[in-house]
């Protein structure tokens, strides 16, 4: 039978064990990196009223990140229009078509992928900091650093991120990476190269906006006087132009406060003074330890 020795011994152990989870320095616990801002960061004008929905887009995008693609050709069948499509894990961008009031035999096509948020949530929400802000402007993942909590697919607020469920061993969280490794070698994104209407316009995200409010300025009857992701969630690097309203083609109402904003300090807070699970369960262990140990005793 254990000893008041072998006890106080243990609760000895325990109580280092616990403050030094419980006294770490906060400012070395944070949720992810520091973003990084750059006033000559990239991003894309997607203009909607030009688009025509040929979705050779989402055939680059397939083919430069080595996704499971047909033929060009194929991509052409429009009849993917009948229901709504969301991104997933094999498709890191879709078109939508969307009726045109105006003009039915003109539908709006609208394309879809991350919005690279200037302050992205899925960023704020990593516990591990799997997420970074490059200067290029592209939110990027490191799959080396992720543990698959997917605590990014719920904070984001276009619902962006898809996690590979169908892989038993090193599924990963897949979505847009702004073709940061074409980006690198002076080329252009996959989707932006191969746009053949030159719907996707792409540059420096100041003078992208000073093109969208001229285009507004001399077109008002074209396009609805609102560049959609230039204040949305505290701005994005990918913006649009649009002929109906945004919320008539399924963009989100997300107001113009950065995303992390509401959870981030409190997030931080707790993982600044949190206890870590080693804390935790030697804590569980001590009085599982302690209830046998009174159990012998008595007995």
């Amino acid at each position: 039978m254990k000893t008041g020795h072998d006890r106080r011994s243990f609760l000895k152990t325990l109580t280092a064990v616990g403050t030094a989870g419980m006294l770490g320095q906060p400012s070395q616990a944070v949720a992810g990196p520091t973003d990084v801002l750059s006033p000559l960061r990239k991003g894309v004008l997607v203009d909607t009223t030009v688009c025509v929905g040929c979705r050779n887009c989402e055939w680059a995008c397939k083919v430069a990140h080595d996704l499971p693609a047909e033929p060009l050709d194929s991509f052409s069948d429009r009849s993917v229009f009948t229901s709504m499509r969301r991104m997933d894990e094999n498709s890191l961008t879709v078109v939508n078509e969307y009726n045109n009031p105006h003009n039915p035999d003109l539908p709006y096509d609208v394309k879809s992928q991350c919005m690279h948020c200037d302050r992205p949530a899925c960023l704020s929400a990593c516990i591990v900091g799997a997420f970074s802000k490059l200067e290029s402007g592209a939110v990027v993942w490191d799959g080396d650093m992720c543990i698959g909590c997917r605590y990014c697919m719920v904070a984001c607020p276009f619902q962006v991120p898809a996690f590979e469920y169908d892989k038993a061993l090193h599924p990963e969280i897949r979505k847009c990476d702004f073709c940061v490794d074409l980006q690198a070698k002076g080329e252009l994104p996959a989707c932006v190269k191969i746009c053949p209407v030159e719907a996707l316009t792409f540059g420096e995200r100041d003078e992208l906006l000073r093109t969208a409010h001229d285009r507004i300025r001399r077109s008002p009857e074209r396009y609805v006087d609102h560049v959609y992701g230039e204040y949305e969630v505290g701005g994005t690097s990918w913006m649009y132009l649009a002929g109906r309203e945004f919320a008539e083609l399924s963009f989100p109402k997300v107001g113009t406060a950065p995303a992390p904003g509401t959870t981030e300090a409190i997030q931080h807070g707790i993982f600044a003074y949190f206890i870590p699970p080693i804390a935790l369960y030697a804590l569980l262990g001590a009085i599982m330890w302690l209830s046998k140990d009174r159990k012998e005793e008595s007995e």
